[in-house]
């Protein structure tokens, strides 16, 4: 089961389900059988609320091309095989001269077909380093995340890297995808057995949401809703799932203990234990949203 936790925009309380739900599920269903997974990677805090032990480190450096211009004759045909632009090549301006050749390393997807496709096998593929991936554990929780370095524009690779070292785990595994609608978004929750959006019972809220639910259905998931800061807002969010089939799975209020505790850096279900049935309930009603 591959749950992905997910919102239309940040400051919803997406990190506050997930490690609820994490800290929940290891009681219950035991040692191993829960991954969480941060893959937040431009901004990951699950690690402030949990202290994981981390005890591994992965570097993530994707392979991009390099030229060897003794050999490139400036053709462009890797460039024309490139969707994403990110490498361009120019014949020689003068008889004499090498041809000019731009790559994008940031741009780059590392497909490989450049290289593949070179007439004259001028192109290999080098490791750039874009981040790190680490691993560890918070008691029985397996934990990782991934960090993407400062500067560096694509977070995409590194989610797919993590999600590949989760794909042939047992048990419960459980995304903290990045917040919004990008294609970080997308890539976290491809695949999932189900997307958990929360949100907030605003206008800002619902309209994110709207959005949010529509990458789940073309992703053809089935997707439930937690309200967070229950009480405050509109009636617009409940009038919305009512319209669209969404089920409301758990309803947090509006409550300013549960705030500093957050502030504080403490989980839910360390400052407030009574929630742990209601996340347990949780995941019995996305099992019969599975299962249906």
């Amino acid at each position: 089961m591959q749950i992905v936790v997910a919102s239309g925009k940040g400051g919803t309380g997406k990190t506050t389900v997930a490690v609820s739900l994490a800290l929940a599920l290891i009681e219950e269903l035991g040692p191993g059988q829960v991954w969480l997974v941060d893959a937040d990677v431009e901004a990951p805090n699950a690690h402030l609320f949990l202290h994981p032990d981390l005890d591994r480190r992965e570097e993530f450096a994707p392979p991009v091309p390099k030229v060897d211009l003794d050999l490139c004759t400036g053709c462009g045909r890797c460039g024309e095989v490139c969707q994403f632009h990110a490498i361009v090549a120019f014949p020689a301006a003068e008889e004499g001269q090498r041809p000019t050749v731009l790559v994008f390393d940031d741009l780059c997807h590392s497909c490989g077909g450049c290289a593949l496709e070179c007439p004259e096998n001028a192109i290999r593929e080098v490791p750039h380093r874009t981040g790190v991936i680490e691993f560890g554990r918070v008691g029985p929780l397996q934990f990782m995340h991934g960090l993407l370095d400062v500067g560096k524009a694509m977070a995409t690779p590194l989610i797919g890297r993590l999600k590949q070292s989760v794909e042939n785990v047992q048990g419960v595994v459980l995304i903290d995808a990045p917040p919004g609608t990008a294609c970080s978004v997308v890539n976290s929750m491809h695949g999932a057995d189900f997307v958990l959006l929360v949100t907030e019972p605003t206008p800002f809220g619902l309209h994110d949401l709207r959005l949010a639910i529509e990458v789940s259905r073309e992703l053809g998931l089935e997707a439930g809703v937690v309200i967070n800061r229950d009480g405050i807002g509109d009636a617009g969010v409940e009038d919305y799932c009512a319209e669209q089939g969404l089920p409301i799975l758990l309803r947090i209020p509006y409550d300013r203990r549960i705030a500093e505790a957050y502030a504080r850096g403490q989980p839910l279900l360390q400052s407030h234990p009574e929630y742990k049935e209601p996340f347990l309930q949780l995941y019995r009603q996305i099992l019969a949203e599975v299962d249906r």
